[in-house]
């Protein structure tokens, strides 16, 4: 079993299972997804790209020019994706099974369900 994979790796390789993106791409897809609660600095993005693509999971798909920089875009490899199929179905049986236990207090994703006079999932 392969060790839980960190969140912001996690939001790297999503945003690029789509599409190749360059880092700002990924930053702004990466909170898309997370529906903004993820926010990704360039540092720790591109510190990540490095690894990421040193452990052959993203590679460099290519290069363009923009106002005279390069932008560099990614894009996630065979073993990146199944990297990141494995990770989600770790997250999957763990909700599942955090969710198996909340339906003893009538809470869980099948619905809406009154708890204390809250409305959960």
């Amino acid at each position: 079993m392969a060790a839980p994979m960190r969140e912001p790796t996690f939001w790297i390789l999503t945003a690029l299972a789509a599409e190749p993106r360059h880092g700002y791409g990924v930053i702004q897809q990466a909170a898309a997804l997370s529906g903004g609660r993820v926010r990704l600095q360039a540092g720790t993005l591109y510190a990540a790209l490095d690894r990421l693509a040193a452990e052959g999971l993203v590679e460099v798909d290519r290069e363009e020019l923009v106002d005279g920089r390069i932008r560099r875009y990614y894009r996630l490899t065979d073993p990146g994706a199944a990297a990141l199929s494995a990770e989600t179905e770790r997250l999957r049986a763990g909700l599942d099974a955090a969710t198996a236990q909340l339906r003893r207090f009538g809470l869980g994703p099948a619905g809406a369900h009154r708890f204390g006079g809250r409305v959960a999932w």
